[in-house]
């Protein structure tokens, strides 16, 4: 079928072989996937028949921009020329972002940029991936308040060349959405013989508190060999975290001010007054009573005295001067 041959074989095309620096390119293509996101760049150190030799580190990442294919897989888009971080041959690098893994490289010349022979292609050894790979290891306690998340990608790996591999080196790169996988180098110590296979087991680490939709890429020789999904939880310890200080802070700092406002206000005693705001005190006496009447004074009588008592009368006696003055 025609329309399968070319979506095997996507086509891209520049308006111009050779261009300078701050110009800018039409780019256009054809024989991919419908709705597939594509990103264009301009990488050094590249022919068509051997693909970027580096990955993407060979090319002008910055400048590099993104398009969509249209439903009979074509598209067209306008590029700014920029230097490569390396020197040319130089090579227009269209390849799909998501989904099954497609490229194509048409070659263009950068003016002004130096120009290098490229570096001989390895021996006889070639290793193929010939298992699928996958992605060992779980998250802990530590994760789950944002520590770097971390697996270890194994896969098997086959010498189908001619000569031994010694040590080979392995790239692995990780992406987050529609960005561009960051590629390290991965050394594996051992030797693999024509004919023969090896278990491979390499470290992966992402970023401190990385969530969401990743996925892993393995790179040997320049060709990507594999692909794994991995999805990363959110690290809801670090929300709790945040959360119960929000909650706790605030308490804090009023129990503190409280206590502040409690040990400066006076206690006990007379409060001191503002002299606007002072209020004499009234002093409040209870009701006089009126005072009795005095009592009639009564005449005393000359037989009783005070001291003697109610019974204390006595009859006058015959030596009374004034007794005897009257029987006179």
């Amino acid at each position: 079928m025609p329309g399968a041959e070319a979506a095997e074989r996507p086509v891209v095309e520049v308006s111009e072989a050779q261009a300078g620096t701050g110009g800018s390119v039409t780019v256009s293509g054809s024989g991919w996937r419908a709705r597939t996101l594509l990103m264009i760049l301009v990488c050094g150190r590249s022919v068509p028949s051997r693909g970027v030799v580096g990955g993407t580190n060979s090319c002008a990442n910055a400048d590099g921009r993104a398009v969509t294919t249209d439903a009979e897989g074509r598209f067209e888009r306008r590029l700014p020329v920029a230097e490569p971080p390396v020197p040319c041959p130089c090579v227009v690098h269209v390849a799909t972002v998501t989904g099954p893994k497609a490229q194509a490289d048409v070659v263009f010349q950068v003016a002004g940029h130096p120009v290098e022979p490229l570096p001989p292609e390895s021996g006889g050894g070639r290793l193929a991936v010939l298992t699928d790979t996958r992605l060992d290891g779980s998250s802990g306690l530590l994760t789950w308040f944002g520590a770097p998340p971390a697996r270890t990608l194994v896969f098997t790996v086959g010498n189908v060349g001619t000569t031994a591999v010694r040590d080979p080196v392995f790239q692995v790169g990780t992406s987050h959405g529609v960005f561009a996988p960051q590629w390290e180098e991965r050394q594996w110590r051992g030797t693999i013989r024509p004919g023969r296979r090896a278990r491979v087991e390499l470290p992966v680490e992402l970023a401190a508190g990385a969530h969401g939709d990743y996925s892993v890429s393995l790179k040997y020789g320049g060709k990507v060999m594999a692909e794994q999904p991995w999805a990363v939880g959110r690290p809801w310890g670090v929300t709790l975290f945040w959360v119960l200080l929000c909650l706790v802070v605030p308490a804090a700092l009023f129990r503190a001010g409280m206590a502040v406002v409690d040990r400066v206000r006076p206690h006990g005693g007379a409060r001191r007054r503002g002299p606007l705001l002072s209020v004499p005190a009234l002093h409040l006496s209870p009701p006089r009573r009126p005072a009795p009447p005095p009592e009639p004074a009564r005449p005393a009588l000359p037989w009783f005295t005070p001291d003697a008592g109610p019974g204390a009368l006595s009859a006058p006696h015959d030596d009374d001067p004034a007794t005897r003055k009257g029987s006179t």
